[in-house]
């Protein structure tokens, strides 16, 4: 035999507890002693037990043996109770309220009777709390011993908290059976899982304009979340539409960014506009990421022109936390897969690629790539702060190249995209005549006016 506790231990509200599942706390009263007889040591949850004292709050006498075989009842004890009990795990411990103490009882994971023996618990009830000064008015003896499994037992009573509790036991409805249990745990998984659902689409729902987005808009990806910011209405018409009037406005879009960059001006960004009207694939440079970003740098025709951040409209969203995203920093690369269009080239400082034929770029000899040592990028989260202005020929070359995806749908979220980020402040107007042409369908091409 070993006594793993022995000495005072803290009760409050009346209560004491062993407890071996370290995923969960002690049970509900009700829970504990649902279906038993005997009321001081409720045994009725798994892998836990409940002990109730006289005393509210303050020390009692405690002590937990551990047998090999039952131990003879000693007849000084004035109320006792057997109940059988087996561990959920190797880490059975005697717990005070709240957890405020314990004592590791080292039990095995086998099945054991208990017994529960008290006795001055009218006497500590009477009282309700002992000082640290006062003597000891009730004191408890808790008993193991492996045994098969048995109905839980009264062996003797004698106080009236003992029969209160045993009567508060016997009142109690009986508990559920495994069928009926696993039948409550199955509709309650049932209800979350439905509740998560709805929650889902309603957030899915606000997000996207009131409707929920189709398999294809779902799939796309691009800067489909980006747009759909400023006008989840346009998304919908778009993929409404069909490939030829998202064709249309993916052209109409890169030739709007252009116009508005100041680029309509430049022999190699007119000549990738005609090629997207007619199909084709665009020409050098913008058939490589890295060139087309340092041609743009180093034509001297090029104008400067800056544009004050496009702001998406005040809209009801969700405020699930679930779905913020992750303001933790990114690395290079990981931020670079962030970028879509040319600049990823640069965000990703890849070296650089064998140099254009340069009769194709109507130059002399190719000019020396940029270092990408040189370039930096920064990610943020959150909306953009429309003080800041940014270049137009750069937001706009994206909107070529994107209108180029191989998706017209893609295609056209990604050039539109790009375009309401050139205009800056006057995106209402372009997203207005990229909506006139879905409704109107490509009746002509735009690339052509």
């Amino acid at each position: 035999m070993r006594r793993p506790v022995e000495g005072d231990v803290h009760v409050h509200y009346g209560q004491i507890y062993v407890q071996s599942d370290p995923d969960s706390y002690a049970p509900g009263l009700d829970d504990a002693f649902a279906g038993q007889s005997a009321g001081l040591c409720g045994a009725a949850t798994a892998g836990a037990l409940w002990l109730n004292t006289g005393l509210h709050t303050g020390e009692v006498g405690f002590t937990v043996e551990v047998h090999d075989h039952a131990p003879p009842l000693e007849s000084s004890w004035e109320d006792v109770v057997e109940v059988s009990f087996r561990p959920a795990s190797a880490d059975s411990a005697l717990v005070e309220w709240a957890g405020e103490g314990s004592w590791d009882l080292g039990l095995d994971e086998t099945d054991y009777r208990v017994r529960y023996c008290a006795t001055g618990m009218d006497r500590a009830r009477a009282a309700d709390a002992r000082m640290a000064e006062e003597p000891q008015l009730d004191r408890y003896l808790l008993q193991f011993w492996p045994a098969a499994p048995e109905p839980d037992r009264v062996l003797k009573e004698t106080s009236r908290t003992a029969a209160h509790w045993h009567g508060y036991a016997r009142d109690l409805p009986p508990p559920p059976t495994p069928a009926e249990r696993a039948e409550a745990e199955r509709r309650a998984r049932l209800a979350h899982e439905t509740a998560e659902r709805e929650r889902r689409l309603a957030r899915e729902r606000r997000e996207w304009g009131g409707r929920l987005p189709s398999d294809a808009l779902r799939t796309v990806g691009g800067n489909v979340s980006g747009l759909r910011d400023f006008d989840p209405g346009l998304l919908h018409a778009l993929d409404a539409a069909g490939p030829a009037a998202q064709r249309a406005v993916a052209l109409l879009a890169a030739r709007r960014a252009c116009e508005a960059a100041g680029l309509t001006a430049l022999d190699w960004v007119t000549g990738a506009l005609t090629a997207l009207a007619e199909g084709r694939p665009l020409p050098p440079p913008f058939d490589d990421d890295a060139r087309v970003w340092h041609t743009l740098a180093s034509d001297p025709s090029c104008p400067d022109r800056t544009v004050g951040r496009a702001v998406p409209p005040e809209r009801p969203h969700s405020q699930d936390s679930s779905s913020s995203p992750d303001t933790g920093a990114l690395s290079p690369q990981e931020a670079a897969t962030l970028v879509v269009g040319p600049a990823r080239a640069v965000a990703r400082q890849s070296s650089p690629p064998p140099a254009p034929d340069p009769a194709a770029m109507g130059q002399s000899s190719p000019p020396p790539l940029p270092d990408p040592g040189r370039y930096g990028l920064f990610v943020s989260f959150g909306p953009p702060d429309p003080s800041l202005r940014i270049s137009q020929p750069h937001a706009a070359l994206p909107a070529v190249t994107g209108a180029a995806a191989r998706d017209p749908l893609r295609a056209a979220v990604d050039a539109v995209y790009a375009a309401v980020v050139t205009h800056g402040e006057d995106w209402p107007a372009l997203l207005a005549e990229m909506a006139s042409l879905c409704r109107e369908g490509p009746a002509r091409s735009p690339g052509r006016e």
